[in-house]
């Protein structure tokens, strides 16, 4: 039984993944209210990001932490610094100090740019590393997150870090309608990277019981299918018209496939 550290335990995600881990490892959880008890689980009242708040751990040999905590899409830049990137910062290294190993942490699609309108990916399937292109914040904070754990992981190669990009998530009891023909908007490509919450809980729950494995990773953790009513390409080219290189979605014999790479957390995590 390893002793996992898990923030954002009170979100619609992080409750799903404390059920889980719950059952197979002690469980530790911080944030500012009192959580529903769960078996094998200890939690303490306090931000992630405050050192002070964090000396309450200090009893735990924690071998590893799910975060999941931040501020989301539409935060004012001033937030997204502070809580997810420096917030992050702070955390990370008071568990490398104290001996944590391993990192699992919530990056988001967000990161390319998808929020404005006038996104454009630089290729499809978009990679793993396709580079930030977000103008509003949001994704940027959650970039400069995960240059802030590349910074770190050169400074401990011995620790395993994991950055998951997340999609948007639907409760599997209510999965919103998919998409058919929408108007190019804001946030338009999330709307056809969704991912049930039972998935979302698998690919986290698969990062931090996976094997130790020092180095950086960011994966892209989507359904490997688009949200979408009929074939994804004719969608993309109703947004896109010639902007954007099809021809890789135009090969594909799945008629709906995402338009995120997934081939390497499959590999990786056999997710």
């Amino acid at each position: 039984m390893s002793t996992i550290l898990l923030t954002g335990a009170n979100g619609f995600l992080g409750q799903a993944i404390l059920n889980d881990l719950s059952q197979r490892h002690e469980v530790i959880t911080i944030c500012r209210r009192k959580l529903p008890g769960a078996p094998n689980q200890t939690h303490y009242e306090g931000t992630f990001s405050s050192s002070h708040d964090l000396m309450q751990l200090d009893a735990h040999r924690i071998d590893a932490v799910v975060h999941l905590a931040a501020v989301t899409g539409g935060c004012s830049e001033h937030d997204g610094m502070l809580v997810n990137v420096e917030g992050t910062r702070s955390l990370m290294r008071y568990l490398i100090d104290h001996g944590c190993k391993k990192f699992v942490n919530a990056s988001s699609i967000a990161v390319v740019g998808l929020e404005s309108p006038d996104f454009r990916p630089v290729s499809l399937p978009m990679a793993d590393d396709h580079p930030c292109l977000d103008k509003h914040g949001y994704g940027f904070s959650k970039y400069m997150m995960e240059e802030v754990t590349r910074y770190l992981s050169r400074q401990n190669p011995a620790i395993d870090i994991i950055n998951l990009r997340l999609a948007a998530i639907y409760p599997d009891e209510q999965p919103p309608a998919k998409i058919a023909q929408a108007k190019l908007g804001p946030w338009a490509a999330a709307t056809i990277t969704q991912m049930s919450r039972s998935e979302a809980t698998g690919a986290f729950v698969s990062a931090v019981e996976s094997a130790c494995k020092p180095g950086l990773r960011i994966l892209n953790a989507t359904s490997k299918q688009a949200w979408s009513e009929g074939p994804t390409v004719e969608l993309l080219r109703s947004w896109w018209g010639d902007d954007v290189d099809l021809s890789a979605m135009e090969a594909s014999q799945d008629q709906r496939p995402s338009i995120f790479d997934t081939s390497s957390i499959a590999r990786e995590l056999n997710f």
